[in-house]
């Protein structure tokens, strides 16, 4: 699977697995089935309510811990300088770790965005003490980003936001690229919302023989972004998975980026 470099050089691979929304009783099956099929990137976050059962499926798996690249987001009601460390802790527990590879604000403070500012402090905090080795948002705005660049030592390496062909976000990921940050895409099947029926990808995944979901993954990467699908069915684990050995031409792209509907399929 394809890697993309962090500003830090910290490497990240491009495809991972989604840990949202699968219950704790089908985590321990679900997580071997992604790491069997070659996965090595779980996204995870304390609100998913699930990171005891990913980190037992973790030590279960019996795989070295330098091969995996794990991510979880400190959720808002943790947000502030101390109730962020104690929420850290309690992942870092939680997912049996000694460290993250990646830690994000899993969304802005719309009340208190001050609030968010020292939580930001923290992650660079663990940063520096080398307790997580990248950290980032998640759901920041051009402006909001703006703001944690006038006072951050540590800038955002990762930005992850809804991203799929009805929601491209051309504008906010170009912003990010050209502030070294790494775009992520959550939702990059869009749930499936009709989004797999729409005739543009299902021409193209005629024309390569492969799912409209592949299609999907395989634009997001070819646009830089790093995407993690999420599944319990083993099959669809397996086929997201299999996305090498082809790419989109450059009109295929553009033809897939005129899907946008600037349409939110999540909370905006």
């Amino acid at each position: 699977m394809e890697t993309t470099q962090l500003s830090n050089g910290v490497t990240i691979p491009m495809l991972g697995f989604g840990t949202y929304l699968i219950d704790s009783k089908d985590v321990p099956a679900a997580i071997k089935t992604a790491l069997d099929a070659g996965y090595r990137h779980l996204d995870c976050a304390h609100i998913y309510g699930n990171e005891p059962a990913v980190g037992e499926a973790i030590k279960a798996s019996g795989i070295d811990r330098s091969d995996l690249f794990i991510t979880s987001k400190v959720w808002n009601a943790d947000q502030g300088y101390d109730k962020t460390l104690a929420a850290f802790d309690q992942t870092l527990s939680d997912l049996q770790l000694d460290y993250l590879d990646l830690y994000l604000i899993h969304w802005p403070n719309e009340d208190d965005f001050e609030l968010t500012l020292d939580t930001w402090r923290v992650l660079e905090t663990l940063y520096q003490q080398k307790k997580v080795r990248a950290i980032g948002v998640s759901n920041f705005s051009e402006d909001q980003l703006k703001q944690v660049f006038e006072m951050a030592t540590v800038k955002p390496m990762i930005n992850q936001i809804e991203r799929h062909p009805y929601k491209v976000q051309a504008d906010l990921g170009q912003f990010d690229t050209d502030n070294d940050i790494v775009n992520e895409g959550y939702s990059p099947i869009g749930h499936g919302h009709l989004i797999l029926e729409d005739p543009v990808i299902t021409k193209l995944a005629e024309k390569y023989g492969k799912s409209p979901a592949q299609i999907v993954l395989r634009w997001q990467i070819d646009t830089g972004f790093v995407v993690f699908p999420k599944s319990s069915k083993p099959a669809r684990v397996k086929e997201n998975f299999e996305i090498s050995g082809f790419s989109l031409t450059a009109d295929e792209i553009a033809e897939i980026n005129g899907l946008d509907q600037d349409k939110h399929l999540n909370y905006d």
